[in-house]
């Protein structure tokens, strides 16, 4: 087919006879075929350059270590700045590309459409279907090989940055599943309140409380003796271990059968993340004792093992089983004895 077939020798009378539009202008890629396999050539490249710095992404991702280097350039670390310019120049030429095929490669014909009826005739269908049809002809996807391979190429390529960044969801540096299945929570661990980190007495926890707490190692000290732990592992303890503390009438409670010794004087402990999607949870309604999730509205009956009473989570809230130590304060009896948090895959296995 002939280069200058898209350029029309005459145009049809307009159902309006002055709609207002100037005179349609060709661009120098719709006369000029020189200019548009420059374009092409152009457009090409910078598919291509998308593909190199989305490879680039994750060369720079096992090369650099997080934490070393961290002052490279201009006190920023290199891992920091190399994931961040190639992934965001990927980015930048992929929509460049696609902006300058937009406006010197496809069709730029003005185009009115005239109003009709909200229910159209199979007739204008037709033609519907006819016109994007003969849009994508015009767009030259077809005939444009080079142009067509090498932006889905660099869309291909840019999903390799997104499968490594997965890797990041794993808990620590290591894939290791496993550690979903377990908390920092240990016999004998005092509860204490959450940001302040104070040890809490059963005597303390008054009738329709709910209080917020956490595992006493998340405030380490010469006296308890518990590790320091700094960044992400500190992060992931303190989000698997959070805890809510609620008390009750002994006389409403329904434990699960092998759980009639994990309370405290009507005093109960439940993992504080929904096992839904993982959102914290203290939404609290002491008449019923069902506990609210803010975020889908999963509701949790806490007299009776903390089922599920409405709402999409599908298990109940992990029970932590606790008792009192010599001082009067609330202790772990151990840690949850299953996974908390939002259900995964091989939850089963572990």
């Amino acid at each position: 087919m002939p280069y200058d077939t898209h350029v029309p020798t005459h145009r049809e009378a307009e159902p309006i006879a002055d709609p207002g539009l100037p005179a349609h202008t060709w661009r120098p890629t719709d006369v000029d075929p020189k200019a548009e396999k420059r374009a092409e050539r152009q457009i090409a490249a910078m598919f291509i350059a998308a593909m190199v710095f989305a490879v680039l992404f994750v060369v720079a991702y096992f090369t650099f270590e997080v934490g070393d280097n961290w002052d490279t350039f201009a006190g920023l670390g290199a891992s920091t700045i190399s994931l961040g310019l190639t992934l965001g120049l990927s980015l930048l030429l992929i929509g460049t590309g696609i902006i300058h095929l937009a406006r010197k490669l496809m069709a730029d014909h003005e185009i009115v459409e005239m109003r009709h009826p909200a229910s159209s005739p199979q007739e204008d269908r037709d033609l519907t279907v006819k016109a994007l049809n003969d849009g994508l002809d015009e767009a030259g996807i077809g005939r444009r090989p080079l142009v067509r391979n090498t932006m889905l190429g660099a869309v291909a390529v840019l999903g390799l940055p997104a499968v490594v960044l997965l890797r990041d969801l794993a808990p620590g540096n290591a894939l290791d599943v496993k550690k979903l299945g377990n908390t920092i929570w240990e016999p004998g661990m005092r509860l204490v309140r959450d940001v302040v980190g104070t040890p809490i007495r059963a005597d303390e926890i008054e009738m329709g409380d709910l209080v917020n707490a956490a595992p006493e190692a998340m405030f380490p000290t010469e006296e308890n003796g518990y590790p320091e732990l700094e960044g992400a592992e500190e992060q992931a303890e303190k989000a698997k271990g959070a805890i809510i503390i609620v008390r009750m009438d002994p006389e409403e409670i329904t434990p699960l059968a092998g759980r009639e010794k994990w309370t405290v004087d009507g005093i109960l402990v439940y993992s504080k993340i929904c096992t839904h999607v993982g959102c914290p949870i203290s939404l609290y309604e002491r008449t019923t004792h069902h506990v609210l999730c803010p975020c889908h509205q999963s509701t949790f009956d806490l007299a009776d093992h903390a089922k599920v009473v409405f709402g999409p989570a599908a298990r109940p809230l992990p029970q932590l089983p606790i008792a009192v130590d010599d001082e009067g304060y609330l202790v772990a009896q151990s840690d949850f004895t299953e996974p908390i948090g939002a259900s995964f895959w091989e939850r089963e296995k572990l």
